[in-house]
């Protein structure tokens, strides 16, 4: 465009036009009612935030019950001081939040005396919820009407509109509602989400051996939550959540520790909270498999259970000999061993990538090498409850071979079921990716993980697990994501056409 073009232009005239435009839309209907929409929403949401909350009686306690509007619909359990738990128990644009706002010590003393009590609790702990949640409906529709229609005054000075705004609020909340009746999933229970302190999380989230032997049973469920939460406010986190069960064997999974000493004191709270029979560590102990970096491996005699572990493609043969020379050690470089009553197969990573002057094999060879593995243990015909080995290029040849298999390497936890029948679980750095994981030029360190399996110790078959995060000043919190095994006992080898993928993220090969 020439500049005598850009003089001759109208510029005014334009402006004008533009302004005008601006006025018709501003005076039409669509714009009016798009504002009375507007207040309705807003008024409606101010509404339930100042006034959308019940204080109702559950079991021993005196619970809030509050609605607002959020994306992604669930339901929260606040357990002040410990932390938090949340429920993926419906799919509508509604958080249900429950806050423990009292206790009553006499029918949680009555709890204490009498452990058949909580049994005796979960026939009437339905009923009580229920009436707490029609109450919050009833009140919740109230406030946001209310609201929506005082906004509407406010903005507008017409009843008119107001009445119009209250119904949109009405419609947008009604809505809401049905969708979150008709996609409600009672048996989310049995997998909360917790966040809060570390300590808190066993005596928290609770038992998972009763969580999976009851797990159709939904008002049973929520009567053991309530049972829990009313224990810990009165004895907050000294009582012991888990007792001495010899159906259940419990492992400690950790990965990935690369030379980060904050580990062990990770790894050493989360055995003594949840109990645990062993430890696996799917490799990578140290950063570079130096002679130096040796002695990390002392701590591991120190945590008084059996440490079961596999070289990773950072650890050298040094490393291999330092974790051997520990009493609790037990090192699967290509073994079938019974270790807490499970039956486990086990090889190193046959890379060394920290010498730049060896030849490591191809992703082929890694695949290669563990086709043979797989070969192995078919010929031995053993009943392998779990491979451990650090990367999933190894493993992979297992699928349909083993029930689990149990991996490392991609700092990242991801998880998938096979048509075959065999889990893979990746975990996620225990050491937050030593350094490295501070190298991602975002600022924010990659987080700490680990999981926490339960197995059947007369099957040796996985049957829930804890998975961890760690996070905080001191990682002191924790979030804790419990996930049930659907069918624990699936036969291997054949395609399941129902099998589903479950992995949150694909498994990246290293």
């Amino acid at each position: 465009m020439s500049w005598e073009t850009i003089r001759a232009y109208d510029f005014r005239g334009a402006a004008g036009r533009l302004r005008e435009g601006l006025i018709r839309v501003r005076d039409g209907r669509a714009w009016r009612w798009s504002c009375v929409v507007a207040a309705g929403l807003v008024g409606g949401w101010l509404g339930l935030a100042l006034a959308g909350q019940v204080v109702t009686p559950i079991g021993p306690a005196d619970v809030t019950l509050s609605l607002s509007p959020q994306w992604h619909g669930e339901t929260v359990v606040n357990v002040a001081p410990l932390g938090q738990l949340a429920f993926d128990t419906h799919n509508a644009p509604l958080r249900l939040e429950a806050t423990i706002s009292d206790i009553r010590l006499s029918a949680a003393q009555e709890m204490f005396a009498d452990p058949d009590a909580i049994n005796r609790m979960a026939a009437g702990i339905g009923s009580d919820l229920r009436e707490g949640v029609i109450a919050l409906i009833v009140r919740s529709l109230l406030a946001a009407v209310l609201g929506a229609a005082l906004m509407g005054l406010l903005l507008f000075r017409s009843a008119w509109r107001a009445l119009a705004g209250a119904g949109v609020s009405l419609a947008v909340l009604v809505g809401s509602g049905a969708a979150a009746g008709l996609t409600f999933n009672p048996s989310a229970i049995a997998e909360p989400r917790y966040t809060g302190l570390i300590a808190g999380a066993p005596q928290v989230v609770g038992s998972a051996e009763e969580v999976v032997g009851r797990f159709s049973e939904y008002q049973e469920q929520l009567a053991g939550l309530v049972g829990n939460v009313a224990m810990i406010y009165e004895a907050t986190s000294t009582l012991p959540v888990y007792e001495e069960d010899e159906s259940v064997v419990r492992v400690l999974h950790v990965s990935d520790i690369q030379l980060n000493p904050a580990s062990w004191s990770i790894i050493r709270t989360l055995r003594e909270q949840y109990a645990v029979d062993l430890i696996v560590d799917s490799g990578d102990l140290t950063d570079r498999g130096s002679a130096a970096e040796d002695v990390f491996a002392d701590e591991i005699g120190k945590l008084d259970v059996p440490y079961v572990w596999v070289r990773g493609r950072h650890d050298s043969m040094g490393t291999q000999r330092a974790v051997e020379a520990q009493p609790n050690a037990v090192v699967l470089d290509g073994d079938v061993l019974e270790v807490a009553g499970l039956t486990l197969y086990g090889a190193g990573d046959p890379r060394y990538t920290p010498d730049a002057t060896r030849l490591n094999p191809t992703l082929q060879g890694v695949a290669a090498l563990g086709e043979e593995q797989a070969a192995e243990v078919i010929g031995s015909q053993e009943e392998v409850d779990l491979v451990l080995m650090h990367t999933g290029t190894q493993a992979e040849a297992f699928d349909g071979v083993v029930p689990l298999v149990l991996t490392g390497g991609d700092h990242r936890r991801s998880t998938r079921l096979t048509d075959l029948g065999t889990r893979f679980l990746v975990q996620g750095s225990t050491g937050g990716a030593g350094l490295r994981g501070l190298d991602h030029g975002t600022g924010r360190p990659t987080p700490y993980q680990a999981s926490v399996l339960y197995f059947d110790s007369e099957t040796g078959r996985l049957q829930a697990r804890d998975d961890i995060d760690l996070g905080g000043v001191g990682l002191t919190s924790a979030q804790v994501e419990r996930h049930i095994e659907a069918d624990p006992d699936r036969s291997l080898g054949e395609p399941d056409p129902d099998a589903e993928e479950e992995g949150r993220e694909d498994r990246r090969t290293p």
